[in-house]
């Protein structure tokens, strides 16, 4: 069976020891760390959602329970950045369901735009607005580099008229940033979006100093590694020094390294359960390691 989150927690057999630690981590001790977005000063909880896959489900009640459920105690837990795009399936229509309300004021909402040609992009940016549910998106990015010419202009036209706050562009592999990085340093972008994780990271050595130099915050997608870091540790105990930063999971470890670089403003992995939730916003609490920990962590992650 493929090594994933839930069969990490089982196959090590830590559940009684860790999960009680964990989940006590999530509620305290003290506020979630929260990062600032540097064009605005706004700051935001260091943990959000990301609905690729997850959320990807049919649109009736069944179906979003449990993720209802999810985003629930992700909010009252103190979270509230949820990240979503037209083309994660049904995510958005689901997302419209959950935020009915006014759980809707609480949440920092972030969508994409992934059409070429400025009518098309702005035509799946209308239809993003009617399937949340709302007349106000916190952030939209131009996905994965698609058109940014268009696609930016079409963005900043939104922002000022107050449809949408903030404007940025996403990637999710290494090969997009020799597009990426150009883009930074030619356009005043209020976000970027990038993968970036404890095996993976090539992010830290150009784009994330750039980030910083240029002012932009930073979302982190597959901090997990799409579930290959569950794979590499299933089976393993957390090592002794993980203690000494407030770790009490390995979801905890993986955020925590992602966290602790500081021009890292959200890591957004997929929440689909009220106990993944709990646990995952146990990283933004306590400490975070510091560089020479950190050193120890990749050390740890790369002689697996």
């Amino acid at each position: 069976m493929p090594a994933t989150r839930r069969t990490v927690i089982a196959g090590a057999a830590l559940l009684p020891a860790l999960m009680p630690a964990a989940l006590r981590a999530a509620e305290g001790p003290g506020p979630l760390i929260r990062r600032p977005i540097p064009s605005s000063g706004e700051t935001l909880p260091a943990i959000g959602i990301g609905t690729s896959r997850r959320y990807e489900v049919e649109p009736i009640p069944e179906m979003i329970a449990p993720l209802r459920e999810a985003v629930e105690r992700f909010v009252a837990l103190g979270g509230s950045v949820i990240d979503t795009a037209p083309s994660y399936g049904t995510a958005e229509d689901v997302l419209g369901h959950i935020l009915q309300g006014p759980l809707r004021e609480r949440v920092f909402l972030a969508s994409k735009v992934s059409e070429s040609g400025r009518e098309a992009g702005a035509a799946q940016i209308a239809r993003s607005f009617e399937r949340l549910r709302t007349d106000r998106i916190d952030l939209v990015a131009v996905h994965n580099l698609i058109d940014p010419g268009n696609n930016l202009a079409t963005l900043r036209d939104l922002k000022a008229k107050g449809r949408i706050r903030y404007v940025g562009v996403t990637v999710w592999r290494d090969g997009q940033f020799d597009g990426l990085e150009p883009l930074m340093r030619a356009e005043p972008l209020d976000f970027i979006q990038v993968n970036y994780a404890i095996d993976n990271r090539a992010a830290a050595e150009r784009v994330l100093p750039l980030a910083a130099e240029r002012g932009m915050a930073v979302m982190v997608n597959v901090p997990f590694g799409r579930d290959r870091l569950f794979k590499a540790v299933q089976g393993r105990e957390l090592p002794p020094f993980a203690a000494a930063f407030d770790c009490a999971s390995w979801p905890q470890f993986f955020l925590k390294y992602v966290l602790a670089n500081p021009a890292v403003t959200c890591p957004i992995p997929g929440m689909a359960k009220a106990a993944y939730v709990e646990d995952n916003l146990g990283a933004a609490r306590g400490r975070l390691p510091d560089a020479a920990e950190r050193a120890k962590m990749e050390a740890f992650i790369d002689a697996l």
